[in-house]
């Protein structure tokens, strides 16, 4: 490992083994095999692009590089090579990968600031195969995506323990998945006027349905009565379905008609 790692704009690479839990019980004894064939193609991709290693801790690395095109041209290359690489029983090696840019202080046992936390996080939100950029690499890379590559915004997200969301983008590789679940991330992606506003109708109306619904606990109720009131709750329930879509309709074209 480097004793002097990478000083000004540094981009960090963040890695993981998703489902590595599963994978050690599935292989046994050959996990660690595993685990070090791994980190034997991730040391060469980064390290032939002059990244920098800073820590290792289990399946998981943590690199950095003074350029953000070479970080990028890291990581695709990365994914490449382990999505195609033999690998025992036929059971693939998934790795989720994150890339930050920042401007850290370096301190006696390697970078300090909030940069590394964010691109931890990043990383932690994503799923094995799936490469992440934060809003910062994706202005510096801009278009100079190496070839077969493509940068594709996926929305802004609350992160654990930063303040302000963070826009995320995904990279597309030409052989490799580019579908993936939604980001595992704090809270949901940040609506628009739009969706709060259907959310706040289908939240109303379905107060109301079940409020429609509910007989409570009153033990007085005859069988007749309850009937009487499943079948009056059946029918608000109706109406209400029926409004809930009218109003739906009527606000986003309201919305749009304004905006």
């Amino acid at each position: 490992m480097s004793t002097a790692p990478p000083h000004g704009t540094v981009t960090f690479v963040f890695t993981d083994i998703e489902g590595s839990t599963e994978l050690l019980k599935r292989l046994g004894d050959g996990y660690a095999g595993v685990v070090a064939e791994h980190r034997r193609i991730l040391r060469d991709e980064f390290g032939a692009r002059a990244g920098t290693e800073m820590d290792t801790q289990g399946d998981a690395f943590f690199f950095s590089f003074s350029r953000a095109g070479e970080a990028v041209a890291a990581a695709v290359e990365g994914q490449l090579v382990l999505a195609h690489h033999p690998w025992p029983h036929g059971e693939p090696v998934r790795v989720r990968m994150s890339l930050h840019t920042g401007e850290p202080v370096v301190g006696e046992e390697g970078y300090v600031g909030i940069d590394v936390v964010r691109a931890a996080r990043i990383c932690s939100a994503g799923h094995g195969g799936q490469v992440l950029l934060s809003a910062a690499t994706a202005a510096l890379v801009g278009h100079a995506l190496p070839d077969g590559v493509r940068e594709r915004e996926l929305g802004s997200f609350q992160l654990k323990d930063i303040d302000q969301p963070e826009r995320i983008y995904q990279l597309d590789v030409d052989g490799l998945p580019s579908s993936f679940p939604p980001l595992r991330t704090q809270g949901e992606q940040p609506l628009d006027f739009e969706q709060r506003l259907e959310r706040r109708i289908h939240e109303y109306v379905e107060s109301r349905v079940e409020r429609a619904l509910t007989f409570g606990d009153d033990p007085d109720l005859s069988a007749g009565s309850l009937a009487k009131l499943a079948g009056g709750g059946l029918l608000v329930a109706f109406f209400g379905l029926l409004l809930l879509a009218a109003m739906i309709v009527g606000a986003v074209f309201l919305v749009r008609w304004l905006f």
